[in-house]
């Protein structure tokens, strides 16, 4: 099992990569209609990223409870 500060550090590295995601769900639509086709892929990328990041937060806040 991860002690606290591996879980703080996979939070932190996830909380990245969402805001990549984010940033480039952001830029995709200042692009359109030209990259359209690229709606479904990127939003799914964008979707899986805070799909991680919330569970690995809820990880955290159950595991923090027991200290």
């Amino acid at each position: 099992m991860l002690n606290l500060d591996e879980q703080l550090k996979i939070v932190r590295k996830l909380q990245f990569r969402a805001a990549s995601a984010k940033l480039e769900l952001h830029d995709l639509a200042e692009d359109l209609p030209v990259r359209w086709t690229d709606i479904k892929l990127v939003a799914e990328k964008t979707f899986d990223a805070f799909a991680e990041l919330d569970a690995a937060r809820k990880k955290l806040s159950i595991s923090g409870k027991g200290r």
